[in-house]
Protein backbone atom coordinates (compact mmCIF):
# COMPACT_ATOMS: atom_id res chain seq x y z
CA UNK A 1 0.00 0.00 0.00
CA UNK A 2 1.44 3.38 -0.99
CA UNK A 3 1.85 6.09 1.64
CA UNK A 4 -0.76 8.17 -0.22
CA UNK A 5 -3.46 5.60 0.51
CA UNK A 6 -2.51 4.99 4.16
CA UNK A 7 -4.90 6.30 6.77
CA UNK A 8 -3.46 8.43 9.55
CA UNK A 9 -4.51 8.59 13.20
CA UNK A 10 -5.38 11.97 14.74
CA UNK A 11 -2.02 12.17 16.55
CA UNK A 12 0.11 11.24 13.53
CA UNK A 13 1.84 14.66 13.57
CA UNK A 14 2.88 14.16 17.21
CA UNK A 15 4.47 10.77 16.51
CA UNK A 16 6.40 12.21 13.58
CA UNK A 17 7.52 15.21 15.66
CA UNK A 18 8.79 12.78 18.33
CA UNK A 19 10.93 11.08 15.69
CA UNK A 20 9.02 7.79 15.71
CA UNK A 21 9.83 5.26 13.02
CA UNK A 22 6.54 5.01 11.12
CA UNK A 23 5.40 1.92 9.21
CA UNK A 24 2.26 0.83 7.35
CA UNK A 25 0.18 -1.34 9.69
CA UNK A 26 -3.40 -2.52 9.04
CA UNK A 27 -3.83 0.25 6.47
CA UNK A 28 -2.59 2.99 8.81
CA UNK A 29 0.67 4.92 9.17
CA UNK A 30 1.67 3.84 12.68
CA UNK A 31 4.61 4.35 15.07
CA UNK A 32 6.57 1.09 15.40
CA UNK A 33 9.19 2.52 17.80
CA UNK A 34 10.41 5.83 19.19
CA UNK A 35 13.77 4.82 20.65
CA UNK A 36 14.65 1.15 21.13
CA UNK A 37 12.12 -1.67 21.13
CA UNK A 38 13.81 -3.37 24.10
CA UNK A 39 13.91 -0.13 26.12
CA UNK A 40 10.23 0.52 25.34
CA UNK A 41 9.31 -3.06 26.30
CA UNK A 42 11.02 -2.72 29.71
CA UNK A 43 9.39 0.69 30.27
CA UNK A 44 5.94 -0.94 30.07
CA UNK A 45 6.86 -3.99 32.17
CA UNK A 46 8.52 -1.89 34.89
CA UNK A 47 6.90 1.57 34.85
CA UNK A 48 4.39 3.07 32.39
CA UNK A 49 4.15 3.71 28.65
CA UNK A 50 1.57 5.01 26.19
CA UNK A 51 0.59 3.34 22.93
CA UNK A 52 -1.49 5.17 20.36
CA UNK A 53 -3.76 2.39 19.09
CA UNK A 54 -6.32 4.67 17.45
CA UNK A 55 -6.33 2.41 14.38
CA UNK A 56 -8.61 -0.01 16.26
CA UNK A 57 -12.27 -0.12 15.21
CA UNK A 58 -15.30 0.78 17.33
CA UNK A 59 -18.97 -0.01 16.69
CA UNK A 60 -22.02 1.00 18.75
CA UNK A 61 -24.97 -1.41 18.78
CA UNK A 62 -28.23 -0.05 20.21
CA UNK A 63 -31.80 -1.22 20.61
CA UNK A 64 -34.03 -3.65 22.47
CA UNK A 65 -32.51 -6.59 20.56
CA UNK A 66 -28.85 -5.51 20.76
CA UNK A 67 -27.94 -8.30 23.18
CA UNK A 68 -29.67 -10.89 20.97
CA UNK A 69 -27.58 -9.83 17.98
CA UNK A 70 -24.37 -9.97 20.03
CA UNK A 71 -25.31 -13.41 21.38
CA UNK A 72 -25.93 -14.66 17.84
CA UNK A 73 -22.59 -13.47 16.39
CA UNK A 74 -20.15 -13.87 19.30
CA UNK A 75 -18.85 -17.01 21.00
CA UNK A 76 -18.84 -15.76 24.60
CA UNK A 77 -22.00 -15.36 26.69
CA UNK A 78 -22.70 -11.62 26.70
CA UNK A 79 -25.79 -12.15 28.89
CA UNK A 80 -23.34 -12.39 31.81
CA UNK A 81 -22.28 -8.76 31.30
CA UNK A 82 -23.55 -5.98 33.54
CA UNK A 83 -23.19 -2.24 32.98
CA UNK A 84 -19.55 -1.20 33.26
CA UNK A 85 -18.12 -4.63 32.40
CA UNK A 86 -16.07 -5.72 29.37
CA UNK A 87 -15.89 -9.17 27.80
CA UNK A 88 -13.31 -10.70 25.46
CA UNK A 89 -14.98 -12.68 22.69
CA UNK A 90 -14.69 -13.70 19.07
CA UNK A 91 -16.83 -13.74 15.94
CA UNK A 92 -16.85 -17.33 14.65
CA UNK A 93 -17.37 -17.80 10.92
CA UNK A 94 -19.49 -20.59 9.45
CA UNK A 95 -16.47 -22.68 8.36
CA UNK A 96 -14.90 -23.38 11.76
CA UNK A 97 -12.62 -20.33 11.82
CA UNK A 98 -12.69 -16.83 13.29
CA UNK A 99 -13.81 -13.61 11.59
CA UNK A 100 -12.13 -11.58 14.37
CA UNK A 101 -11.55 -11.36 18.10
CA UNK A 102 -13.06 -8.36 19.89
CA UNK A 103 -14.06 -6.67 23.13
CA UNK A 104 -17.73 -6.20 24.08
CA UNK A 105 -18.58 -3.33 26.44
CA UNK A 106 -22.02 -3.15 28.04
CA UNK A 107 -22.91 0.56 28.28
CA UNK A 108 -26.53 -0.25 29.23
CA UNK A 109 -29.06 -3.05 28.70
CA UNK A 110 -29.75 -1.72 25.20
CA UNK A 111 -26.38 -0.22 24.23
CA UNK A 112 -23.11 -2.04 23.56
CA UNK A 113 -19.72 -0.81 22.39
CA UNK A 114 -17.61 -3.26 20.34
CA UNK A 115 -13.87 -2.87 19.76
CA UNK A 116 -12.43 -4.75 16.78
CA UNK A 117 -9.07 -5.12 15.05
CA UNK A 118 -8.03 -2.38 12.64
CA UNK A 119 -7.39 -4.74 9.72
CA UNK A 120 -10.89 -6.23 10.09
CA UNK A 121 -13.08 -3.13 10.52
CA UNK A 122 -14.83 -3.42 7.14
CA UNK A 123 -15.01 -7.23 7.28
CA UNK A 124 -16.48 -7.23 10.80
CA UNK A 125 -18.98 -4.49 9.96
CA UNK A 126 -20.20 -6.44 6.92
CA UNK A 127 -20.36 -9.70 8.91
CA UNK A 128 -22.36 -8.31 11.83
CA UNK A 129 -24.60 -6.25 9.51
CA UNK A 130 -25.45 -9.38 7.50
CA UNK A 131 -26.56 -11.11 10.73
CA UNK A 132 -28.59 -8.14 11.96
CA UNK A 133 -32.11 -9.49 11.61
CA UNK A 134 -32.97 -7.90 14.96
CA UNK A 135 -33.52 -4.27 13.95
CA UNK A 136 -30.45 -3.20 15.94
CA UNK A 137 -29.14 0.28 15.18
CA UNK A 138 -25.46 -0.02 14.26
CA UNK A 139 -23.03 2.90 14.14
CA UNK A 140 -19.42 2.66 13.00
CA UNK A 141 -17.53 5.30 15.01
CA UNK A 142 -14.05 3.99 14.13
CA UNK A 143 -12.98 7.13 12.25
CA UNK A 144 -14.16 9.45 15.04
CA UNK A 145 -12.35 7.83 17.97
CA UNK A 146 -8.80 7.83 19.26
CA UNK A 147 -7.50 5.22 21.69
CA UNK A 148 -4.54 5.60 24.05
CA UNK A 149 -3.36 2.50 25.91
CA UNK A 150 -1.58 3.60 29.09
CA UNK A 151 0.09 0.39 30.23
CA UNK A 152 2.39 -0.66 33.06
CA UNK A 153 2.43 -1.17 36.85
CA UNK A 154 2.55 2.61 37.49
CA UNK A 155 -0.32 3.50 35.12
CA UNK A 156 -2.89 4.16 37.87
CA UNK A 157 -0.49 6.44 39.79
CA UNK A 158 0.52 8.26 36.61
CA UNK A 159 -3.09 9.04 35.61
CA UNK A 160 -4.79 9.52 38.99
CA UNK A 161 -4.19 13.29 39.26
CA UNK A 162 -6.22 13.77 36.07
CA UNK A 163 -9.48 12.14 37.20
CA UNK A 164 -11.88 11.61 40.11
CA UNK A 165 -12.34 7.98 39.05
CA UNK A 166 -10.50 5.79 41.57
CA UNK A 167 -8.27 4.02 39.08
CA UNK A 168 -6.58 1.63 41.52
CA UNK A 169 -10.02 0.31 42.54
CA UNK A 170 -11.15 -0.53 39.00
CA UNK A 171 -11.43 -4.26 38.41
CA UNK A 172 -9.74 -5.86 35.41
CA UNK A 173 -12.14 -5.82 32.44
CA UNK A 174 -14.33 -3.07 33.86
CA UNK A 175 -14.80 0.47 32.53
CA UNK A 176 -16.24 3.84 33.46
CA UNK A 177 -17.38 6.80 31.43
CA UNK A 178 -15.72 9.68 33.22
CA UNK A 179 -13.65 12.82 33.02
CA UNK A 180 -9.91 12.84 32.57
CA UNK A 181 -8.12 16.21 32.23
CA UNK A 182 -11.59 17.73 31.90
CA UNK A 183 -12.39 15.57 28.86
CA UNK A 184 -15.21 13.01 28.80
CA UNK A 185 -13.75 9.63 27.87
CA UNK A 186 -14.21 5.91 28.39
CA UNK A 187 -11.65 4.65 30.92
CA UNK A 188 -11.22 0.90 30.51
CA UNK A 189 -9.12 -1.38 32.76
CA UNK A 190 -8.01 -3.47 29.80
CA UNK A 191 -4.90 -3.84 27.65
CA UNK A 192 -2.80 -6.10 25.48
CA UNK A 193 0.41 -6.22 27.51
CA UNK A 194 -0.27 -8.11 30.75
CA UNK A 195 1.42 -5.24 32.60
CA UNK A 196 -1.79 -3.66 33.91
CA UNK A 197 -3.11 -0.26 32.95
CA UNK A 198 -5.93 1.42 31.11
CA UNK A 199 -7.27 2.07 27.64
CA UNK A 200 -8.65 5.57 27.08
CA UNK A 201 -11.25 6.12 24.35
CA UNK A 202 -11.57 9.77 23.33
CA UNK A 203 -13.04 11.77 20.45
CA UNK A 204 -10.42 12.72 17.86
CA UNK A 205 -10.95 16.43 18.55
CA UNK A 206 -9.81 15.93 22.17
CA UNK A 207 -7.04 13.38 21.56
CA UNK A 208 -4.15 15.84 21.48
CA UNK A 209 -5.26 17.56 24.69
CA UNK A 210 -5.51 14.16 26.42
CA UNK A 211 -2.10 13.04 25.10
CA UNK A 212 -0.33 16.12 26.49
CA UNK A 213 -2.18 15.90 29.83
CA UNK A 214 -1.25 12.22 30.23
CA UNK A 215 2.43 12.90 29.54
CA UNK A 216 2.54 15.89 31.86
CA UNK A 217 0.89 13.96 34.72
CA UNK A 218 2.99 10.87 34.04
CA UNK A 219 6.38 12.63 33.83
CA UNK A 220 7.31 11.93 37.51
CA UNK A 221 6.63 8.22 36.86
CA UNK A 222 8.90 7.92 33.83
CA UNK A 223 6.11 7.76 31.25
CA UNK A 224 7.21 7.30 27.62
CA UNK A 225 5.57 6.82 24.21
CA UNK A 226 5.73 3.20 23.06
CA UNK A 227 5.52 1.76 19.54
CA UNK A 228 3.83 -1.29 18.07
CA UNK A 229 7.03 -3.40 18.07
CA UNK A 230 7.11 -3.48 21.89
CA UNK A 231 3.36 -4.12 21.94
CA UNK A 232 4.02 -7.28 19.95
CA UNK A 233 6.78 -8.63 22.24
CA UNK A 234 4.70 -7.77 25.34
CA UNK A 235 1.61 -9.61 24.08
CA UNK A 236 3.69 -12.64 23.01
CA UNK A 237 5.12 -12.99 26.53
CA UNK A 238 1.51 -13.20 27.75
CA UNK A 239 0.35 -15.60 25.04
CA UNK A 240 -2.27 -13.15 23.74
CA UNK A 241 -3.43 -14.04 20.23
CA UNK A 242 -2.81 -11.67 17.32
CA UNK A 243 -5.35 -11.84 14.52
CA UNK A 244 -3.66 -12.78 11.25
CA UNK A 245 -0.90 -14.69 13.08
CA UNK A 246 -2.31 -16.97 15.78
CA UNK A 247 -5.96 -16.81 14.77
CA UNK A 248 -7.63 -16.21 11.41
CA UNK A 249 -10.48 -17.33 9.16
CA UNK A 250 -9.18 -20.92 9.22
CA UNK A 251 -8.33 -21.42 12.93
CA UNK A 252 -10.83 -22.88 15.38
CA UNK A 253 -11.29 -20.90 18.62
CA UNK A 254 -11.04 -24.23 20.50
CA UNK A 255 -7.70 -25.13 18.91
CA UNK A 256 -6.50 -21.56 19.60
CA UNK A 257 -7.00 -22.05 23.34
CA UNK A 258 -10.09 -19.84 23.32
CA UNK A 259 -12.42 -22.49 24.71
CA UNK A 260 -12.89 -20.22 27.74
CA UNK A 261 -14.66 -17.65 25.51
CA UNK A 262 -16.62 -20.30 23.58
CA UNK A 263 -19.80 -20.91 25.57
CA UNK A 264 -22.16 -23.65 24.46
CA UNK A 265 -24.90 -22.47 26.84
CA UNK A 266 -26.34 -20.58 23.85
CA UNK A 267 -26.56 -20.88 20.06
CA UNK A 268 -24.21 -18.78 17.94
CA UNK A 269 -22.67 -18.92 14.46
CA UNK A 270 -21.33 -22.44 13.83
CA UNK A 271 -21.80 -23.43 17.49
CA UNK A 272 -23.09 -26.88 16.58
CA UNK A 273 -19.96 -27.75 14.55
CA UNK A 274 -17.66 -26.32 17.23
CA UNK A 275 -19.41 -28.37 19.92
CA UNK A 276 -18.87 -31.51 17.79
CA UNK A 277 -15.20 -30.60 17.46
CA UNK A 278 -14.94 -30.27 21.24
CA UNK A 279 -16.64 -33.63 21.78
CA UNK A 280 -14.51 -35.42 19.15
CA UNK A 281 -11.24 -34.01 20.50
CA UNK A 282 -8.84 -31.52 18.95
CA UNK A 283 -6.21 -32.53 16.40
CA UNK A 284 -3.97 -29.55 17.19
CA UNK A 285 -3.56 -26.89 19.86
CA UNK A 286 -1.98 -23.46 20.07
CA UNK A 287 0.77 -23.58 22.70
CA UNK A 288 3.51 -21.36 24.06
CA UNK A 289 7.15 -22.36 23.92
CA UNK A 290 10.60 -21.19 25.00
CA UNK A 291 13.89 -21.79 23.23
CA UNK A 292 16.38 -24.00 25.10
CA UNK A 293 19.15 -23.17 22.65
CA UNK A 294 20.12 -19.93 20.91
CA UNK A 295 17.87 -18.92 18.05
CA UNK A 296 15.00 -16.58 17.28
CA UNK A 297 11.81 -18.34 16.18
CA UNK A 298 9.68 -16.63 13.53
CA UNK A 299 6.18 -17.01 12.12
CA UNK A 300 5.97 -19.85 9.60
CA UNK A 301 8.94 -21.86 10.91
CA UNK A 302 8.22 -25.60 11.09
CA UNK A 303 8.28 -27.60 14.34
CA UNK A 304 9.50 -31.21 14.69
CA UNK A 305 9.56 -33.88 17.39
CA UNK A 306 12.65 -35.78 18.59
CA UNK A 307 12.25 -38.35 15.79
CA UNK A 308 12.30 -35.59 13.15
CA UNK A 309 8.57 -35.81 12.36
CA UNK A 310 6.90 -32.51 11.53
CA UNK A 311 4.33 -31.76 14.26
CA UNK A 312 3.38 -28.14 13.69
CA UNK A 313 4.22 -24.55 12.75
CA UNK A 314 5.00 -21.30 14.53
CA UNK A 315 2.41 -18.54 14.39
CA UNK A 316 4.26 -15.90 16.45
CA UNK A 317 7.88 -15.77 17.53
CA UNK A 318 10.39 -13.28 18.90
CA UNK A 319 13.23 -12.68 21.33
CA UNK A 320 11.69 -11.96 24.74
CA UNK A 321 13.28 -8.89 26.38
CA UNK A 322 11.94 -9.99 29.79
CA UNK A 323 13.30 -13.56 29.60
CA UNK A 324 16.26 -12.84 27.29
CA UNK A 325 15.52 -15.88 25.14
CA UNK A 326 13.51 -16.88 22.11
CA UNK A 327 9.78 -17.46 22.71
CA UNK A 328 6.67 -17.91 20.67
CA UNK A 329 3.39 -19.64 19.96
CA UNK A 330 2.78 -22.57 17.66
CA UNK A 331 0.05 -24.95 16.56
CA UNK A 332 1.21 -28.44 17.48
CA UNK A 333 -0.38 -31.87 17.14
CA UNK A 334 -2.27 -32.46 20.38
CA UNK A 335 -0.03 -35.41 21.38
CA UNK A 336 2.94 -33.00 21.56
CA UNK A 337 1.14 -30.03 23.15
CA UNK A 338 1.72 -30.74 26.84
CA UNK A 339 3.90 -28.29 28.82
CA UNK A 340 7.41 -29.68 29.27
CA UNK A 341 7.47 -31.48 25.91
CA UNK A 342 10.74 -31.03 23.99
CA UNK A 343 10.31 -29.76 20.44
CA UNK A 344 12.71 -28.78 17.66
CA UNK A 345 12.34 -25.71 15.48
CA UNK A 346 13.78 -25.55 11.99
CA UNK A 347 15.71 -22.27 11.90
CA UNK A 348 17.45 -21.88 8.54
CA UNK A 349 17.96 -25.61 8.13
CA UNK A 350 19.07 -26.35 11.70
CA UNK A 351 16.84 -28.07 14.28
CA UNK A 352 17.04 -25.90 17.40
CA UNK A 353 15.72 -27.30 20.70
CA UNK A 354 12.80 -25.67 22.51
CA UNK A 355 10.22 -26.72 25.09
CA UNK A 356 6.44 -26.34 25.26
CA UNK A 357 5.69 -23.90 28.09
CA UNK A 358 2.53 -22.92 29.93
CA UNK A 359 1.10 -19.50 29.06
CA UNK A 360 1.64 -16.77 30.09
CA UNK A 361 5.41 -17.05 29.77
CA UNK A 362 5.90 -13.94 31.94
CA UNK A 363 3.92 -13.34 35.12
CA UNK A 364 3.07 -10.09 36.87
CA UNK A 365 5.36 -9.42 39.82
Amino acid sequence: MSTETLKTVALNHIHEALGAKMIPFAGYNMPVRYTSQIEEHHTVRQAVGVFDVSHMGEFILEGAQALNLIQAVTSNDASKLIDGKVQYSCLPNDKGGIVDDLLVYRMSAEKYFLVVNASNIDKDWAWISAKNNFGVQMTNVSDDMSLLAVQGPRAAEALQSLTDVKLADMEYYSFQVGQMAGIEIIISATGYTGAGGFELYVKNSMAEKLWHAVFEAGAPFGIKPIGLAARDTLRMEMGFCLYGNDIDDSTSPLEAGLGWITKFTKTFTNSEALLKQKENGLSQKLVGFEMLEKGIPRQGYEVFDASNQKIGRITSGTHSPSLDKGIGMAYLETAHSKAGTDIFIDIRGKKIKAVVAKLPLVHKK
